[in-house]
């Protein structure tokens, strides 16, 4: 089914399965010996979800390298690709609250646990926004396991699409002091004008020093659909049958880096391959290649 302007979704539908499937690799990089990330709630929040295909994945019930139907490590370079992408935000927040920054903003939250696991500075004020069912089922769950955030948490239960900037206004927001923002696994989810719209909003928001941490996705220009659901034929087979290609808005959008640049940030990118370097991790080879293309994570400071 194709998006529409008004979609909404829970955690096991539409756009709302790719957080828990990010959710879901976190949980597994969780569990490797390498130590990359330590998101403990990634788990019992999936498990919660309930989507039999990822508690699965999870437990280790299903042959990963079948179940992508395609080159064998694939599913693993998509799990250690997910930990290196945690990683690289974590850090980021860690880094803008070093210099003084005392309120975060993660855009789209999903099952993001970082308002929850993250050693914030005393005074940090963590602001979520996401769908409604979303939001609620986050917030019901991990009081429901006795997680407590680590900073003081404000949610958000709307939809980006709507007048978002109003209502984080509403819900205490220092728009003269500076914000570190996130917008992560979010923008290919958004049609062109949005994701410019959005950024044009963060700007407004934002006060000099402010930060900001994404991606962009060269792959999305030019994405090929059928040659996605053709990969990803196996996971119907074992009961996951959502048409990811479907979710997406493909075609031409612009740079991320060219367009905060024109807007007065300072930012710079990062491929996925160096993420991989950096953490020693095994680059995939090019029979693994992502029809997405090569990530590019990208950070930044207002100027």
């Amino acid at each position: 089914m194709s998006r529409t302007h008004d979609d909404e979704w829970d955690l096991a539908s539409s756009v709302g399965v790719t957080a828990t499937m990010v959710a879901a690799g976190r949980a597994m990089a969780t569990k490797d010996p390498r130590g990359l990330i330590d998101d403990p709630f990634a788990e019992p929040l999936v498990r919660a979800v309930g989507v039999d295909f990822f508690t699965k994945m999870m437990d280790g019930e299903l042959d990963l390298d079948a179940v992508e139907g395609s080159s064998p490590g694939r599913m693993q370079a998509i799990v250690d690709g997910m930990a290196v992408r945690t990683r690289y935000f974590d850090d980021y927040f860690t880094s803008a609250t070093a210099t003084g920054v005392r309120q975060a903003f993660i855009l789209a939250s999903g099952l993001d646990a970082r308002a929850y696991r993250l050693p914030w500075p005393a005074g940090t004020v963590v602001y979520e926004i996401d769908q409604p069912r979303v939001i609620e089922f986050k917030t019901t769950t991990l009081a429901g396991i006795g997680a407590e955030p680590t900073a003081t948490r404000h949610a958000i239960p709307m939809d980006l699409r709507g007048d978002w900037p109003a209502a984080l206004m509403a819900a205490g927001i220092d728009a003269d002091a500076p914000t570190a923002w996130l917008a992560e696994g979010l923008l290919i989810y958004l049609p062109p004008e949005a994701q410019d719209r959005l950024f044009d909003n963060i700007t407004t928001l934002s006060a000099p020093g402010s930060t900001i941490a994404t991606e962009f996705v060269p792959g999305i220009i030019d994405f090929d659909a059928d040659r996605v659901r053709e990969m990803a034929g196996t996971f119907r087979e074992q009961g996951m049958d959502v048409d990811m290609a479907s979710l997406v808005y493909a075609g031409e959008r612009n740079h991320v880096v060219d367009y905060l640049t024109d807007k007065g940030w300072d930012v710079e990118g990062v491929t996925r391959t160096e993420l991989f370097q950096r953490r020693g991790i095994p680059v995939p080879p090019p029979e693994n290649d992502d029809p997405l293309g090569e990530i590019i994570f990208i950070s930044g400071t207002l100027r």
